[in-house]
């Protein structure tokens, strides 16, 4: 269930439709949601060996510490604040402002702006203290399981559509590059992402040798299932023009399906899904910037907690300003570009790490029950070269956010020198 809750968030709901503006059929729209399924399948066994190999809370912030050197280490961190996180949160509070205007029949040009508020509002519930709770947190989840349901199961009831919406050929028309078709799988693995989220909680799993590696697989699994049904629906009833013109295909296929009003049920799922995602994000992982600070690795200020909250405090103004900076001056498929673009550097590199392990810590020398990938070299190095297009594609697509999220982890070189030079020079 880490698994699934970590995969399935707000992507399914809005990025098929900018899958299907970058692939220009219905049959390439589907073979990328494949590579993407794939592409995740292999990362998940890397990891489920990662995981068995470092059973530590962490998870891959430990690898990168481990397999290199603290600067790495660092550098995720860094990028998870000002990338990865940042973006992420921007993205999903444009997924909670669409889905909200389309219920109030507001213009959608006005998302970046009720994104920001959307963040300010969770920010200050986060900054006095609440929040939210397990229940809570079960019912967000149950209503976005619940859309996709209703989502996948009315539609594949309906009847065929015409020929004009109908799957086509999978063959690479001649304008479609490697680039091209790597440029789409950027929203594809921002939609995958958070199979990895499991690592964390190693340290905290019941029998983690034996439990990750099922739960890995098992959950990425069930993940490929409903992200394909959920494709094939939104292609048999909007068509792959319909589905590339909408910003919103899950409210417009539910609508196409139960008939007028259905699509505002499905609507209020989503951007309640979303808004929860939102104060998950500024409750959870604001401490990863907490614990930075508090080790001394960064800001001394944000390892101090509020005088009468008892919160991070810091640490959620700083991701939450970030948020708004960034919804304020991306679209959607920017701020995507550029969470893939940073975290897909890492997952690289975790991944790639395994190589360094083998040799480092031979099987034979390794304790019982540490999980072996499957399709060793093979499939940790396809996962690699997947990672290695994904970042170039992000680059071809969006150079401009690109070079910004470049820069930006470069700041973070001196700023890592910066704070461990003082504790170099006293020990």
């Amino acid at each position: 269930m880490v698994v699934v809750g970590g995969i399935i968030g707000s992507g399914i709901f809005i990025l098929p439709s900018i899958v299907a503006q970058r692939l220009p059929t219905s049959g390439l729209v589907l073979a990328a949601w494949i590579a993407g399924g794939i592409i995740a399948w292999a990362g998940a066994l890397a990891f489920a060996e990662l995981a068995t190999l470092f059973p530590r809370a962490g998870g891959e912030y430990v690898y990168l510490r481990e397999a290199y050197h603290p600067l790495v280490a660092f550098l995720f961190g860094w990028a998870s604040l000002f990338m990865i996180q940042g973006g992420g949160l921007g993205a999903v509070a444009i997924t909670f402002a669409q889905y909200a205007l389309r219920l109030t029949g507001r213009p959608s040009e006005r998302a970046p702006i009720w994104a920001a508020l959307a963040i300010v509002i969770v920010a200050a519930v986060n900054y006095v203290g609440v929040k939210p709770g397990s229940r809570l947190l079960n019912v967000l989840v149950i209503l976005k399981l619940a859309a996709l349901v209703a989502l996948i199961g009315g539609g594949l009831l309906l009847p065929r559509a015409p020929a004009r919406s109908a799957v086509s050929s999978p063959a690479l028309p001649p304008d479609v590059g490697l680039l091209s078709f790597g440029a789409a799988l950027v929203p594809i693995l921002f939609a995958y992402g958070g199979w990895q989220s499991v690592n964390i909680l190693a340290e905290e799993t019941h029998e983690p040798r034996r439990t990750l590696p099922r739960a890995l697989m098992a959950g990425t699994a069930i993940v490929i299932a409903v992200y394909l049904l959920a494709n094939i629906v939104y292609l048999k009833t909007l068509g792959h023009s319909g589905l590339a013109s909408t910003p919103t295909p899950a409210s417009a296929a539910v609508g196409k399906i139960f008939g007028p009003g259905a699509d505002s049920l499905i609507a209020v799922a989503i951007a309640v899904s979303a808004f929860g995602f939102l104060d998950l994000t500024l409750l959870a992982q604001t401490r990863i910037y907490y614990a930075m600070g508090l080790d001394g690795r960064f800001l001394p200020a944000l390892g101090r907690l509020h005088p009468r909250f008892q919160t991070p405090a810091l640490a959620i103004v700083l991701q939450a300003a970030w948020g708004v900076v960034l919804v304020l001056t991306g679209t959607y498929g920017e701020l995507v570009d550029s969470v893939v673009f940073g975290d897909w550097i890492f997952f690289g590199l975790t991944v790639a790490a395994i190589f360094l392990f083998r040799r480092r810590l031979p099987l034979e020398r390794r304790e019982p029950g540490v999980f072996r990938t499957p399709g060793y070299p093979l499939l940790p190095a396809l996962f690699v070269a997947a990672a290695v297009l994904v970042v170039a594609s992000a680059i071809y697509s969006n150079p401009r956010r690109s070079a910004i999220g470049t820069a930006l982890l470069a700041t973070g070189v001196p700023v890592y020198l910066f704070y461990a030079r003082p504790k170099a020079a006293t020990s």
